[in-house]
């Protein structure tokens, strides 16, 4: 099964990616012609579905398409899993929100990388002087683009669609960039081949609930059904791309989309606790760590806890990059752990 099979077909936001190739020159074609064909060899075409619609309207979808050059020595990227697979495909990123970018990805920031803002407000006067070739957007970094398009090149690579179409979209896209399309098949088919082994392990492994802890409390993680898209994908991987079969049928109408209980945890008895710690992923210091929080004893009468069935997910992988070429192999890795 490849990844986009592991998911439900895309919803109704489309998105298609479109490589500009330059035509042969012909015997006779003027000198215009020719330069206009190396023109459109030297770019790569990016199409998809944007939201034009103000933060408090209904949302309103037009079709975009940008051209971006081929191999841009100045990449400016506010959306971490873009930075992931660029840098995991020989690429270097000249400007990004630097305090937002994880450890495990500061490797592939330039030397002298300079701060492009935050992920929802962009330093436009900085970004200007640096003149960038490229500049990348993506989930909370979305309502930017207005904005950066005045300044060069700026394409939206949001989860649309599901999480393993958009890994598999993303990487093709940056790969054309970048001149390492084979290296992005590559890598691609490898972490497919791995997300069926890891399919593998969790079909024998019963039941599961994904849990996400923050300030102290319990919100139960939802596959994402119909609406495999931005926050919905996120809180679905483990279901949606890894298949933990849930431990509740229908987990939005099991909590109403509230935080849940310890006392909802021992009732519904996952054989299997797939935990993410929201407060360590944004670096907030408030509230207890999620061990601290599942350590009682309700949670020690579950099963997951009898067995040493709760597994911690990643939370930087899990919760702010997903959908990144090296982040996808850190969730793989963090599912693997039950076939120790």
């Amino acid at each position: 099964m490849s990844l986009r099979s592991a998911l439900r077909p895309a919803p109704a936001v489309a998105t298609a990616l479109v490589v500009a190739l330059g035509l042969s020159a012909c015997g006779g074609s003027s000198e215009a012609e020719t330069a206009d064909d190396a023109a459109a060899g030297d770019t790569v075409s990016f199409t998809w579905d944007r939201n034009t619609a103000a933060e408090d309207e209904e949302p309103a979808y037009e079709e975009t398409t940008v051209d971006v050059p081929r191999d841009p020595e100045n990449i400016v990227v506010f959306d971490m899993a873009s930075l992931d697979t660029i840098g995991a495909l020989g690429g270097e990123v000249a400007g990004a929100p630097l305090d937002s970018v994880p450890d495990y990805l500061t490797g592939y920031l330039a030397e002298d990388a300079f701060n492009a803002g935050t992920l929802f407000e962009a330093d436009l006067l900085e970004i200007e002087a640096q003149q960038p070739d490229l500049i990348v957007i993506g989930g909370r970094s979305s309502a930017l683009y207005e904005d950066l398009s005045q300044i060069a090149p700026t394409v939206d690579l949001s989860i649309s669609g599901s999480f393993s179409e958009t890994l598999e979209r993303n990487a093709a896209f940056l790969g054309e960039v970048l001149g390492a399309e084979d290296e992005a098949a590559a890598k691609v088919a490898d972490l497919e081949e791995q997300i069926e082994e890891a399919r593998t392990v969790t079909a024998d492994a019963g039941t599961g609930l994904g849990v996400m802890v923050s300030g102290g409390e319990l919100s139960a993680m939802a596959p994402a059904g119909d609406d495999a898209t931005g926050r919905n994908a996120r809180g679905g991987i483990i279901y949606d791309v890894f298949g933990v079969e849930p431990a509740v049928a229908d987990v939005q109408a099991a909590t109403h989309g509230e935080p849940v209980s310890f006392e909802f945890l021992l009732e519904h008895d996952p054989d299997y606790l797939w935990v993410v710690d929201r407060d360590a992923a944004t670096g907030s210091g408030e509230g207890e760590a999620a061990q601290a929080v599942l350590d009682n004893e309700i949670v020690d009468r579950t099963t997951a806890a009898k067995n040493d069935q709760i597994v911690y997910l990643d939370p930087t992988a899990w919760y702010i990059v997903f959908g990144g070429l090296d982040t996808t192999q850190r969730m793989i890795d963090d599912v693997m752990q039950i076939a120790a």
